[in-house]
Formats: structure tokens, sequence, C-alpha cells
């Protein structure tokens, strides 16, 4: 991949205004929180794939402080460098400073989109991935088709067809989940009891792609809940809780989805409102912060998301009901970024795993470094993507496991991808799952 060029071109003079815009700017004294340490380029994907220190997480608060000093546009090289960071968030775990990294991008991105013309075909192609992802209806639709073409791709000459794609069109053409018609259009039960004494009662998000491609996630996870006795309830109007276009700047869009989400979640009796998918929990966190300046909306949205647990965190909080059967073998698990950096959930995984009889958990090298999956980023940057995966899978032979786990889609896929069919690769409940009721751990 050819590493985004420049560093601080476009100057304005000294005295022009701010370039962005008045919604939302990055806010100075998280700026100014970053004392250029460098404690964070061990961890930066960009920076060790390129050594290219505006690609490093210091470098985009130093490319971030120009622009609020007017000293630089935001077209150009300000925009490519922001497009190149993953979002991965290791930056902020090894920051001794406590820079806020996180809230600096989140007001970048938005600014960029507002603001920036992109190329047309990169305009196209983005808005291309948020007509089909966030709508279920749509990802059922496309689950036909897609079922037809895993099938046909078997036929060397379509595979040869697939092998010329262009890059972008390659990249998601590489990552189609496998596809099963039966479970694109399955339903979770609306309610589920608790098995024996009931310790609580939860929500949980279904999702979008989530629910059409790993559908046999959502139900292992609806299991073991209920196993380890909490009512399970999926309420059958929530949509998409914004994830993907939050991570991408499209800030409008996904408020509006935030709005919806609180809206159904809200009026619940629930303990705590669960989700399996890190991404989507990392972004229903933080719904209290982007609607902390609404007034209609503040209180609603921190109370949401006073209530929103990653699922290893609900498990892990007691001790564990469910007999657990015995699975022996070698568990690599892979801290997903927007779990194990955005959330900081990284104990609560491992303590599930564990409560399973002779399972032998290993931890992987470079597991702060991100696999290259990161929302749509290995859709839109292939090729840093792909450097990225297979270092991940790399690492991931290393330790020679007989299993890999890790709790985000785009992990599975991402990894999966580069690492090949021979090594399963599951979500943690999905393990926890054939613990508990004594079957063989599933392939996928």
């Amino acid at each position: 991949m050819t590493t985004p060029a420049g560093s601080a071109e476009s100057k304005l003079p000294q005295t022009a205004p701010s370039s962005f815009d008045d919604h939302h700017p990055p806010e100075r004294e998280l700026l100014d929180d970053c004392v250029h340490c460098g404690f964070c380029l061990p961890t930066c994907p960009t920076y060790q794939l390129w050594g290219e220190e505006m690609d490093s997480p210091r470098g985009r608060i130093y490319l971030m402080d120009l622009a609020s000093k007017g000293e630089i546009t935001l077209e150009g090289s300000f925009q490519e460098h922001m497009d190149a960071c993953l979002g991965c968030m290791a930056c902020v775990t090894a920051c001794p400073s406590g820079v806020q990294y996180d809230k600096l991008l989140e007001s970048v991105r938005p600014q960029i989109e507002r603001n920036v013309e992109r190329d047309r075909s990169d305009q196209l192609f983005r808005d291309a991935i948020f007509a089909l992802f966030p709508y279920k209806r749509r990802l059922r639709a496309a689950a036909l088709p897609g079922a037809l073409y895993q099938k046909l791709r078997t036929v060397p000459a379509i595979r040869k067809l697939a092998e010329k794609l262009p890059g972008r069109l390659a990249a998601m053409e590489s990552l189609l989940p496998p596809v099963s018609v039966r479970e694109a259009f399955a339903r979770l039960p609306v309610f589920t009891p608790a098995v024996g004494s009931r310790r609580g009662r939860v929500a949980l998000l279904s999702g979008c792609v989530q629910d059409v491609f790993f559908h046999r996630v959502n139900e292992a996870t609806v299991r073991v809940l209920a196993a380890e006795g909490y009512d399970v309830l999926v309420p059958r109007d929530q949509q998409c809780c914004g994830a993907l276009e939050l991570h991408a700047g499209r800030e409008a869009p996904a408020l509006e989805r935030a709005k919806r989400e609180i809206g159904v979640f809200e009026t619940l009796d629930v303990d705590s409102i669960v989700t399996n998918v890190a991404g989507c929990g990392s972004s229903m966190k933080e719904y209290g912060h982007l609607f902390a300046d609404d007034p209609a909306w503040a209180d609603r949205a921190a109370a949401f998301s006073a209530r929103v647990r990653d699922v290893h965190e609900v498990l892990a909080d007691g001790e564990p009901r469910a007999e657990r059967h015995p699975v022996r073998g070698r568990v690599a698990y892979h801290d997903a970024c927007h779990l194990g950096h955005a959330q900081k959930v990284r104990a609560q995984p491992r303590a599930v795993l564990r409560s399973i009889p002779d399972l032998e958990l290993v931890d992987l090298p470079e597991a702060e470094l991100c696999c290259g999956s990161a929302g749509i980023y290995n859709m839109i940057a292939p090729e840093a993507a792909g450097e990225l995966g297979a270092r991940k899978a790399a690492n991931v032979r290393s330790v020679n496991p007989d299993v890999i786990v890790t709790a985000n889609p785009g992990c599975l896929l991402q990894i999966g991808k580069h690492l090949g069919a021979d090594i399963p690769l599951l979500h943690p409940v999905q393990l926890l799952d054939a613990s508990i009721r004594g079957v063989a751990v599933p392939r996928t």
C-alpha cells in the first residue's frame, strides 16, 4: 500500500480561523493532553506498517492541533491520515497520560464527512456499504444471492473471475461470511425464561449483520444467559445501533439510529441491555456522551448507556450456575479492539473461558495490535488491512491453537480470511454453550 504522503501542507495564515466547523470540534483540553511521549507508537497498526509519524496517534493529534488553529485545511493530507486510522483505540490503552484519542477521533471524522468532498468513486463505495449493512431486511435479501454465489464460487471459472476483481470489490468478496439462508431468516424468541431460579432479567441487542450472518452466535448467547439464570428479552422492533456509521463519521444517521434504539429499550423492565458484539457495545456505552449537550436526549441516553453491558461482563458477574462439561484443547483468545481497548473488557472473557473444565487458554503475541477489521476498514483500505490480517494470522498460528475465539463478527471474518478454514473460529459464548450442553464444539 502507498503510505499517505505529506504531513501539514495547505498552510493557511496564522490568523486564520479554525478549519473545523462549530459543531463539536476537537476540544482544546483534549488536544493539549498529549505530551508526544511516543508510548502509543508500538501499538498503533498504521505506524507499525509504515513508520510514518503522521500515521501515529501523536502525529494525528498534531494535525488536529494545526487544523484547530487554522494552519492547515481538512482536505488533502489531513483527510488521508485520518482515514488511514483504524480507530482501534490501542493507543488509549497504551497512553500513560490518559489522552482521550477516542473522543478526538470521534469529533474529527464527522468534520471530514461534513466539510470534505470525497472522490466520487470513494463516496459511492461508502454509500453502498451504508445502504446495505445497517438494514436487516436488506441483508436478508442479500443472503439469497449470497448463498447461491458461495455455491458457484467452487466452480473454477467463477473463482478465476472473482480473483480478477479490483481491490475494494475483491476485499468485499473475500470477506463474505458463510451464508445460511435458514439462519439469515431465523428469529430469536421474544422471551426466553431463565433455567431454574431467576438471578436477573436482560434484553439482548440482536444486531444487524450479527443476527443475519451470525445468528448462531445470538442463539448461543440466549441459551447461555438462560442457563445462567437470566430471563432474556429480544424486542422485535429493535434495529441497527448505529455503530458502523458512528465509527465512520456519519454522525447524523448514527444518532438517529441511537435514538430509535433508546426508545425501544428504555421502556423494558430489565437489569441490563446485553450486547455480544464489541463494536456495538462500544457505541451504545457512548450514547450518554454523544447526547450530553442535547437537552431532550441527554438523560435518556445516559440512563440507556448505564445499563449496557457486554455479555462477558454479565456472565463473569457471580459464580457460574450451569454445569460445564470438559472441552479439551488449546483455545486462543483474540481481544477485539472495541472490547479490550474501547470498553476495557479484558479479564471477563478470559474468566468466562476459564470456567470451562480442561480448556487451556492461551493469549496471542502482539495481542494489542488490531487484526485489520475495524468496522469497514478492511473494505475501504484492503491493502493495509490485508497486511494486518496476515500478521494476526501468523501470530495465531504461532501458538498452535485448536480453536480461536473473539467477540466481534468483523474480527471473525478478517482472521478467518487470512487464517483459512483449518482452525475453527468462534465467539466465546459458542464455546461456553457447547460446554454447558455437552455437545461437540462447532466449526463456525
